[in-house]
């Protein structure tokens, strides 16, 4: 039985095969290389340092290869950069031993925002083709699916197409044009892995298909205000506020939970000491 580890890397490998064979959306398969080639570096570096032990490359792989479609820039040093600083964020923003970013969209705002001049997201549509999204699709939810982690896919595609109506209905624009930026290979990598990523999740079904409702919603308003890169703000600020307070609950419920009372000592286990201490006292 093939691991669940590895069914990730190759659904991610999937969505680049058939995103590059039908519309060459890479700049440049160096670019690529570089930016996986530096992921996984820094995650066996860094795993080692803070852990001791080798760690497994499975995550570090997604994203790398996730910076590596996503990212847009003439130069290299953009794609090692913030391919480094997801894997680093792994490691050193941390709450109660948990990472509350996923790592490629933590690197990625962080990039646009302080390389906006040299740095762009992918935005390339599929077109009128539906057949490599078909494709994409079908892999993604049996592999998603086997991961338990559909529904939170399946929730934001739902909420993403219902606010698409109410921003038609808002700017007048048509439909299609409002739903078409989720056909595009860069909303496959953010639906199928950057939403989904379990380690940067809430626990509760229902609490990640809130989340998943509310990263919509936000990207709603992002998209309405005309910022470019909405999706990737609205989970920047979304996801970790959800896993912050499900920390926070998660701490007060420890610190209002009664404290245990020790043990009662069985009745019966009190006869011997009674008897011992009773024929002490007799002459």
């Amino acid at each position: 039985m093939i691991d669940k580890r590895y069914l990730a890397p190759v659904l991610v490998t999937l969505v680049l095969l058939v995103g590059q064979v039908t519309f060459g959306f890479l700049e440049s398969w160096s670019r690529t290389a570089l930016a996986i080639g530096t992921s996984l570096a820094v995650e066996l570096a860094l795993g080692r340092l803070y852990t001791g032990r080798w760690p497994h490359l499975a995550s570090a792989y997604v994203s790398g290869i996730s910076v590596g479609m996503l990212v847009r820039s003439p130069e290299f040093w953009p794609y090692a950069l913030c391919s480094a600083i997801s894997i680093t964020s792994k490691y050193l923003i941390r709450v109660d031993g948990r990472h509350i970013w996923n790592p490629s969209n933590l690197g990625i705002v962080a990039m646009l925002v302080l390389a906006s001049d040299t740095v762009a997201s992918l935005s390339v549509q599929w077109g009128n083709t539906l057949l490599p999204m078909a494709v994409v699709w079908l892999f993604g939810a049996v592999i998603i699916h086997s991961l338990g982690r559909f529904h939170i896919t399946l929730t934001y595609v739902g909420s993403f197409v219902a606010f698409a109506v109410l921003r038609a209905l808002v700017t007048g624009h048509p439909f299609l044009a409002e739903v078409a930026p989720i056909t595009g290979p860069m909303y496959q990598l953010f639906i199928f892995f950057m939403l989904t990523d379990p380690k940067s999740t809430v626990k509760p079904v229902w609490a990640q298909c809130l989340v998943a409702v509310m990263v919509a919603a936000v990207e709603a308003g992002f998209r309405l205000m005309e910022f470019v890169h909405a999706p990737y703000y609205a989970l920047f600020v979304v996801g970790p506020t959800a896993v912050l307070i499900e920390l926070a609950l998660a701490r007060r419920a420890v610190r209002l939970a009664p404290t245990p009372a020790p043990p009662r000592q069985p009745a019966s286990s009190l006869v011997p000491a009674l008897t011992e201490s009773t024929n002490r006292g007799r002459p």
